[in-house]
């Protein structure tokens, strides 16, 4: 595929200055940019990269002279970052994948296909699914019964949608990922150690000798329009009621969401986040790489959680986490500050006391070893 400079402004809605009919077939980091590609020099530090690379055409930073840089034609774009995703979906043919049913894949004869849809080799259909106009389906995808997928969705290799998924428009799969397994839920006859534990905060009794058992998963998953889903993400359906993910929220790679979660619209998930059943996430809400979220808690609207923040209790709307616990931010940084100089606390203490003719703290016998820090 090819793309005039003319093509790519337009689409970006950005200027552009010099040889407008130029094409070019992909786009490429300064330094390796070769005559066919365009450089994304989107920042004054990427100059020199210009000068080593083949480039005829760029991508600019406000106020660069095109013509010393020694390029033929140039764009400039408000905001660089923001203008990457209009490029990339400018330029990304997505997968070859022929309209109509690969004669390879299995389509029940009760499922419903929407007009243009694609479906690859070795896909399996299960009855009464109904799948949206443009749907595109990779090889090795199960769709199991009752499903329903919206238009122009995009289910990628060996994904897997559970009995009664609901999937609105637009819809992304990435890879692996499985939406509609079973909730992680068990039970013993009496109260098992796990519940002492947590009604007692820590202290803990024999556990009876029982076994777990089962407990069914009879909802389902709703997803909204526009919806990306990582590769191996997991998301089980409730147990009674759905588990509901909103319009707009994305997940990363390896993201676990558990039974009868409920996540707002717009909502980010990084890699390895994991929530735990029924807890409830609102609207617009940020959770960083290996966030953690308790079960049965309220994470507030526009909440953002730093790297491996763990979110025990409900967080209001609005609050910027971070720690383990979690805690606002501030704070964390402040108790950070404070184990930093605890060394040195230590030393004063412990000068004090030799002052004072005590014994050092760091001598004293310890009775009970259960007590020890």
């Amino acid at each position: 595929m090819t793309h005039s400079i003319r093509d790519i402004a337009q689409a970006l809605g950005a200027v552009a200055q010099g040889d407008l009919d130029l094409t070019v077939t992909g786009a490429a980091e300064p330094a390796m940019a070769g005559p066919d590609q365009l450089a994304l020099a989107m920042a004054e530090k990427y100059a020199a990269g210009l000068a080593q690379g083949r480039a005829r055409a760029a991508i600019l930073w406000p106020g660069a002279d095109w013509r010393a840089l020694g390029l033929a034609a140039a764009i400039w774009v408000p905001r660089p970052r923001f203008a990457m995703a209009g490029l990339t979906a400018l330029m990304d043919p997505g997968p070859a994948l022929a309209p109509g049913v690969h004669p390879l894949a299995v389509v029940d004869p009760t499922a419903t296909l929407g007009e243009g849809a694609a479906v690859g080799p070795f896909v399996t259909i299960g009855a009464g699914v109904v799948i949206g106009p443009g749907a595109r389906i990779a090889s090795h995808v199960s769709i199991a019964e009752g499903a329903r997928i919206g238009a122009d969705a995009l289910l990628l290799q060996g994904v897997r949608i559970g009995a009664r998924v609901t999937i609105g428009a637009r819809f992304i799969a990435q890879p692996g990922a499985v939406i509609g397994s079973d909730g992680f839920s068990f039970v013993t006859p009496e109260k098992s150690g796990v519940e002492t534990v947590r009604e007692s905060l820590g202290a803990q009794t024999a556990s009876a000798d029982q076994s777990w058992a089962r407990i069914h998963s009879l909802g389902s998953v709703v997803i909204g329009d526009d919806v990306e889903i990582g590769a191996n993400t997991c998301i089980d359906r409730g147990t009674i009621r759905d588990t509901v993910i909103g319009s707009g929220t994305k997940t990363d790679n390896l993201v676990h969401i558990g039974h009868n979660v409920s996540i707002g619209r717009d909502c980010l998930l990084c890699g390895q986040v994991g929530i735990a059943g029924s807890a409830r996430i609102g609207d617009r809400v940020v959770l960083a790489g290996q966030c953690g979220v308790n079960d049965n808690i309220f994470v507030g609207d526009d909440v953002i959680a730093g790297g491996a923040s763990k979110i025990f209790t409900n967080a209001p709307a609005g609050r910027v986490l971070l720690g383990y616990p979690a805690v606002k931010m501030t704070t964390h940084v402040e108790m950070q500050k404070a184990l930093r100089r605890l060394p040195r606390l230590a030393a004063t203490v412990a000068a004090l006391q030799k002052a004072a003719g005590l014994p050092p703290a760091a001598n004293k016998a310890v009775s009970n070893p259960d007590e020890s820090d």
